[in-house]
C-alpha cells in the first residue's frame, strides 16, 4: 500500500501550492489575452473555438512547464510528443496567431514559475492592443466604395456627372470605362470617398435624375472588416 499521507508530508503539499497557484494564474491570464481578443475583434470570420484555444492553451503549456521542469529528458519527450500532434485549423489572420501565442507564452510564464513576467506581459500585451485598436494605428484611408453606373455616350452627361461627384465626393478616380448597347452607352466605375456618409442616398438620387443614367448602385466597403 502506498503511503498517501507520508507522500503528501514530504514538500509535496508546496509542490501542489504552486502548481495550483500558477495553473489558476495562466488561466486567469489566458482569459484576460482572450478578452482583449474579443473587445478588439473586426471581422466577420469570428471563432468562438479560438477565444476557447487561447484560454486553455494557457493551461496546457503551464502544464507542461510544471511536468518538464528542469529535466531535459522531459523537454524532449514532450517536444516528440508534441510533434506527432496534427494542427488542421489554419488562421488566416496574422493577429489571431499573435493572440494565441501570447496565451501559450502566458501558459508557459506561470509554468516556469515566473509569475512577475507573466502578469505584467499580460498587462503589456493587452494595453498594448487596446491601444493600437483604438487609435487606428496602421490604419490607411481608403475608398468608402465602388460607384457603378451606365450613362449615355457624350459630352453633356459627362459633365453633369462629373458636377454631382465634385460636389459629393472628397476624393474620386475612375476605374473603369468601357462601351455597351453598341456605342451609345458607357458603363462607367468609379472608386469613391464621400464628403460625409448622408450624402450617399442624395448622391445615388442625383445621379438617377440625369437623363439616360441607368443600374446606379454604391457598394460601400469596410477597410477594417476582413472577409
Amino acid at each position: 500500500m502506498i503511503d498517501w499521507l507520508g507522500w503528501l508530508t514530504q514538500g509535496s503539499v508546496v509542490e501542489l501550492r504552486v502548481a495550483l497557484v500558477s495553473l489558476l494564474l495562466a488561466f486567469g491570464l489566458g482569459q484576460a489575452v482572450a478578452v482583449v481578443y474579443m473587445a478588439t475583434f473586426r471581422g466577420l470570420s469570428y471563432s468562438r473555438s479560438a477565444v476557447h484555444s487561447m484560454a486553455m492553451g494557457s493551461v496546457i503549456a503551464c502544464m507542461l512547464m510544471l511536468a518538464v521542469g528542469n529535466s531535459i529528458a522531459a523537454g524532449i519527450g514532450v517536444a516528440v510528443g508534441l510533434s506527432a500532434v496534427r494542427f488542421r485549423t489554419t488562421l488566416r489572420d496574422p493577429r489571431d496567431i499573435m493572440f494565441i501565442f501570447a496565451a501559450l507564452g502566458v501558459g508557459i510564464a506561470s509554468g516556469l514559475q515566473a509569475h512577475a513576467a507573466a502578469l505584467l506581459g499580460t498587462a503589456m500585451f493587452a494595453g498594448g492592443s487596446l491601444l493600437l485598436h483604438f487609435t487606428g494605428y496602421g490604419a490607411r484611408h481608403q475608398p468608402d466604395g465602388l460607384l457603378r453606373f451606365t450613362a449615355p455616350a457624350g459630352p453633356g452627361a459627362e459633365e453633369e456627372i462629373t458636377t454631382i461627384l465634385r460636389t459629393h465626393c472628397r476624393t474620386f478616380s475612375l476605374v473603369t470605362l468601357r462601351e455597351a448597347a453598341q456605342g451609345t452607352v458607357m458603363e462607367h466605375a468609379y472608386q469613391i470617398t464621400v464628403r460625409a456618409p448622408e450624402l450617399r442616398s442624395s448622391l445615388v438620387s442625383r445621379l438617377q435624375a440625369i437623363p439616360g443614367v441607368q443600374d446606379v448602385s454604391l457598394l460601400l466597403q469596410e477597410p477594417t472588416l476582413d472577409l
